[in-house]
């Protein structure tokens, strides 16, 4: 088990929540976002390995998250890995004025990353290292 491809799965699925289609539970419609701005922190916090969530959200976005938590055994075993190479599989969802989301990853050696995406396209934030290049800057 790589730590990598588990942080790939821990950002296919969150993308998947994220982008508002649901195309890994099926066409499954929701604005996680739009929820996220409603709850007093400004954000919520889903867990995969669960399917629960820190903070109040419709029964529809409940639903889903339970859906995604079903799906997971088949995605990470397209990609070579199983749900229980996870010990932690949280994202954050922060509705501010540029929407992200921070991926929390902990493999069952204790191994734990944390990365940030923003925008539509769920990147990586970038800036200019000391030497002038652009490259993607190193997450929380």
């Amino acid at each position: 088990m790589k730590h990598a491809v588990l942080t790939s799965v821990g950002h296919n699925i969150s993308d998947s929540l994220a982008c508002g289609m649901g195309f890994l539970i099926g066409i499954y419609g929701t604005d996680v976002f739009g929820e996220a701005a409603l709850t007093p922190d400004g954000f919520i916090q889903v867990d995969f390995l669960t399917g629960s969530t820190m903070g109040e959200v419709s029964p529809s976005l409940a639903k889903a998250i339970s859906l995604y938590a079903e799906a997971l055994p088949q995605l990470c075993e397209s990609q070579g890995v199983t749900v229980a190479d996870f010990d932690r599989l949280t994202t954050k969802y922060v509705a501010k004025a540029d929407h992200y989301f921070i991926v929390e990853v902990t493999d069952r050696r204790g191994k734990t990353s944390r990365d940030r995406y923003v925008g539509l396209a769920s990147e990586r934030p970038k800036g200019v290292d000391s030497l002038g290049r652009v490259r993607r800057m190193k997450s929380a």
